[in-house]
């Protein structure tokens, strides 16, 4: 059995009469919802089918399996396309699973030409070398200037080496009957679908986030386990954990609470919160209402903060400054590596009372002296307790998050699942770049 994700909300300011509103306000959401969870792909909240969906599961491990002797995996993706793999395979991995494990990965997403010069590097020497390096190409649409810019520079490299042979180093995961799609057919690349409703913020139970896991070693079985045990709670008319969350974000907003800080006491987390500031950043932010007949520019602004680093660069400014932050505190009850401080009596000058103690009860202590000052300074908070860092507790908290902006966005009265804004930069782009033919 799955080990849930805990929900402390002493220092939420969130009151009995606050949650039965909220409750009674999601009445409706939450019936459209358990309706949405009877079938799969059929309407908009298709994505909270994604951890029952078995098909992916065994496609994603079918072409995991095709490619198992990969050595250097490059995910090409940006936004929704990479951040959830990102943020799992951190999570579980480790940020510094390159210099330990195999097969490594890279992640080329924005245009930064520094960047990409030195990722096509690492593929031309992986090639080099005999290695089996993978392009992973993920787009949703088939046509993100970025994500084809990049790819198209990696496939140079790729076909200069192996030729006609590069098809082989190549799954592209995209759209049925999207460009890309229809591209990698005509190539002969691998192919990978995604549910057409379910977007890229959304998508990482989906093969966007499940084929490159399973290349990477993570359990995506367990994965999906913890993202389904979650699901039902979220699906709960009453004492349900996402409403509880959204309820929260929403109380807080309300008194003045515009920016929402997710306080990471793990430094494996930190793409966590990456993926979580998209989700709330395109999922909340937004100009119109949910029928477009009003304009709204509503919006919570997304932080991450990483315990105890930015104790020692933000703390000043989280308890002294401007009362107009949530923070929401994740901490890890248990660690798969715990080193304790060694027994060294004459360091007790420096630091006293850390001799022999465990590094997880020094963190530990750390975060309860950061949620007793910010509960002495009046600054709302809550506290999210993950079990330890292993697939399920992590699919358990992604799956939370999702819901919990389901409901969020219906409180607020935005639609959680459009981003139209995005667009607007997109079309600019492509139109600056056809004007300098």
């Amino acid at each position: 059995m799955t080990t849930l994700p805990i929900i402390e909300t002493n220092g939420s300011h969130l009151t009995p009469h606050d949650l039965a509103a909220a409750e009674y306000a999601l009445l409706q959401e939450l019936a459209r919802v358990q309706e949405a969870a009877k079938g799969m792909y059929e309407t908009e909240y298709a994505s909270i089918n994604l951890p029952l969906d078995n098909t992916h599961l065994k496609q994603a491990r079918r072409m995991a399996a095709k490619h198992k002797r990969t050595t250097l995996l490059i995910i090409v993706g940006i936004g929704g396309s990479n951040l959830g793999a990102m943020a799992v395979q951190e999570a579980v991995l480790g940020k510094t699973h390159n210099l330990l494990g195999k097969p490594r990965v890279l992640y080329a997403d924005t245009v930064d030409p520094q960047a990409m010069a030195r990722a096509n590097a690492l593929l031309e020497a992986e090639l080099k070398r005999g290695g089996r390096p993978l392009l992973n190409i993920i787009s949703k649409s088939g046509d993100t200037t970025e994500t084809v810019a990049n790819f198209e520079v990696l496939l140079a490299t790729l076909e200069r080496r192996k030729g006609k042979r590069a098809r082989e180093y190549i799954v592209a995961t995209t759209e049925e009957d999207s460009h890309l799609w229809h591209f990698a057919k005509d190539h002969g690349w691998d192919a990978l679908s995604m549910p057409k409703r379910v977007g890229g913020r959304y998508s990482v139970l989906s093969p966007v986030g499940l084929f490159p896991l399973a290349i990477l070693g993570v359990d995506i079985k367990r994965l999906m386990d913890g993202a389904a045990h979650m699901r039902a709670e979220c699906l709960k008319s009453d004492k349900n954990p996402a409403v509880l969350r959204a309820a929260m974000l929403y109380t807080a907003n309300r008194s003045g609470k515009r920016i929402a800080d997710n306080f990471y006491f793990s430094t494996d987390l930190e793409s966590v919160g990456k993926w979580y500031r998209q989700l709330m950043g395109e999922s909340i932010g937004k100009e119109w209402n949910r029928e477009h007949t009003r304009q709204v520019h509503m919006g919570i602004t997304p932080t991450v903060s990483i315990g105890s680093t930015d104790l020692h660069s933000m703390a000043q400014l989280y308890f002294g400054g401007p009362n107009d932050k949530f923070f929401t505190m994740v901490t890890v009850e248990r660690w798969r590596c715990d080193p304790a401080v060694p027994e060294m009596r004459d360091y007790d000058a420096l630091v006293p009372n850390i001799q022999k103690r465990r590094l997880s009860a020094i963190m530990a202590t750390i975060a309860d002296s950061v949620a007793i000052t910010l509960y002495k300074r009046q600054r709302s908070y809550c506290r999210i307790r993950l079990a330890d860092t292993r697939e399920e507790s992590i699919g358990a908290l992604l799956q939370l998050h999702m819901f919990e902006m389901i409901y969020l966005a219906a409180l607020f009265e935005v639609n959680p699942f459009d981003q139209p804004n995005v667009e607007e930069y997109k079309v600019e782009t492509k139109r600056i770049l056809a004007s300098k033919r």
